[in-house]
């Protein structure tokens, strides 16, 4: 069995990309295994590169997305850096920046480079009003990509009343998709970190 190599990324901004990675990366050590981590954009000085032990090539100080941050820095980013920054071999997770037409520089967005590096998505979407279609316009976008699973996530307190109902719909319209989740609101950061990894342990048997 080849190492376990994804590439998270999401529906939206502060869903829980960084969990997911968190909780991929520690199932994989779990196996004994010694996984790269590597968030190749980092914007607005967040902790979230720090909080996977990820490498960072390109960090910019706005909260911006990287292709706009990047152009007000006067950096251009170069995505054969990036691809040339992935390990060949071994597993690991690559963090994408917010959503698929995220821009990244002038010329390239997420989805551009999730193409190139060829690794099955873990795409992370928000449970709640909203989800089918913008998992729908994601899963449509990513045509052609393996996705190795949606992960469901509630990312806030509170409920509305298309929750319950969002994993039925979704495994519904979109058969031969791996649904997992959805993983609950819990504010407690170990105690998520172990939701995390009980859901989506299926993708590091």
């Amino acid at each position: 069995m080849s190492p376990p190599r994804f590439f998270v990324t999401g529906t939206d901004t502060g869903i829980g990309k960084t969990e997911v990675s968190l909780a991929l990366l520690s199932l994989m050590r779990k196996r004994g295994l010694e996984p790269f981590a590597l968030k190749p954009y980092q914007s607005g000085g967040g902790d979230d590169a720090k909080r996977l032990g990820a490498r960072v090539l390109y960090r910019f100080k706005e909260p911006l997305a990287p292709g706009v941050a990047a152009e007000l820095e006067g950096v251009k980013p170069s995505m054969k850096t990036v691809l040339k920054a992935i390990p060949r071999e071994g597993a690991g997770v690559v963090e994408g920046a917010g959503g698929l037409f995220v821009p990244l520089d002038a010329k390239h967005d997420v989805i551009d480079l999730i193409r190139a590096t060829k690794l099955p998505v873990v795409l992370v979407a928000r449970l709640g009003l909203g989800t089918l279609n913008h998992t729908a316009m994601s899963l449509g976008a990513l045509r052609g990509t393996r996705v190795a699973a949606v992960v469901l996530v509630k990312s806030t307190k509170g409920q509305d009343a298309s929750e319950p109902h969002n994993p039925t719909w979704l495994e519904r319209r979109h058969p031969g998709v791996r649904f997992l989740g959805p993983v609950p609101f819990i504010a407690n950061e170990g105690r998520r970190l172990i939701a995390f990894e009980r859901v989506l342990k299926p993708l590091v048997p």
